[in-house]
């Protein structure tokens, strides 16, 4: 697998294509992001091109998918990110699925559903996977709805289509549930992305209770070709961190 930088964690304070080029400066080819709407796209694309970094993923505009009155929101953000993420030279978006309104879940996750299988013109027109996020709720996010990678996985299933799944975030799902390895390996068909964190603190990887070389060992050797977010706030020095774990996880 190829660790990816997410920029915002470890750029605060330069442009975007500066940022990507530094990136590919510590030798690192994959970058993300979350808001898109401020970004220079012509200069972000000369960037890319110059660097040869893959912008692996960004976020939708609208993350409210379990209340049917947002529907056309949800669905109106996709097609615009679509459309952005295709000037971009972006394959797949990341969308949060919005609180846990009260309903009956069984109500929620048929919203959800719903909401998806009217967005595969758009997605089928675009070219764009679009990839939920199951959040934990004891740490980070307090009342969302889509916790497990379980329910994530009978979602994608579910609606059936190539350009719908999963990222998988280490981080949230060790706190949430754990049994990291099997969760992943045995449900690659679902997951298109992967992000990680050291838990607790959602710091570097080496720092938390989870050891990443393992984890990554076993889901590449699972056939996993993918990339992984590196989505943590550093306690190093930003590129000293980046520097550290390509390091220590990939061996240089």
């Amino acid at each position: 697998m190829r660790l990816c930088v997410p920029i915002p964690c470890f750029y605060k304070n330069v442009d975007f294509q500066t940022a990507i080029r530094r990136a590919a400066a510590l030798g690192f080819d994959a970058i993300e992001t979350y808001a898109w709407k401020n970004l220079d796209f012509d200069a972000v694309r000369a960037a890319l091109d110059e660097t040869g970094v893959e912008f692996v993923s960004m976020c939708t505009t609208e993350f409210r998918m379990t209340d049917p009155s947002f529907r056309r929101d949800w669905l109106a953000g996709l097609k615009e990110t679509c459309e952005a993420a295709n000037k971009l030279g972006v394959k797949r978006l990341i969308t949060q699925v919005g609180p846990d309104t009260g309903a009956p879940r069984t109500e929620q996750h048929a919203a959800i559903v719903k909401t998806l299988n009217e967005a595969k013109p758009i997605l089928d027109a675009s070219g764009v996977t679009i990839m939920l996020e199951p959040l934990n709720v004891l740490v980070n996010h307090p009342g969302y709805y889509l916790v497990t990678a379980g329910e994530g996985f009978d979602i994608v299933r579910e609606v059936d289509h190539p350009l719908v799944k999963i990222v998988y975030d280490i981080y949230h799902q060790q706190v949430s549930e754990g049994n990291i390895i099997p969760s992943v390996t045995k449900n690659l068909d679902c997951i298109a992305h992967l992000h990680s964190a050291g838990h607790p603190g959602r710091h570097e990887l080496q720092y938390g209770e989870s050891d990443y070389k393992v984890i990554f060992n076993a889901i590449d050797k699972a056939g996993y070709t993918g990339a992984c977010g590196l989505e943590y706030g550093p306690l190093l020095e930003p590129e000293e961190s980046l520097r550290e774990a390509r390091r220590i996880y990939l061996g240089e």
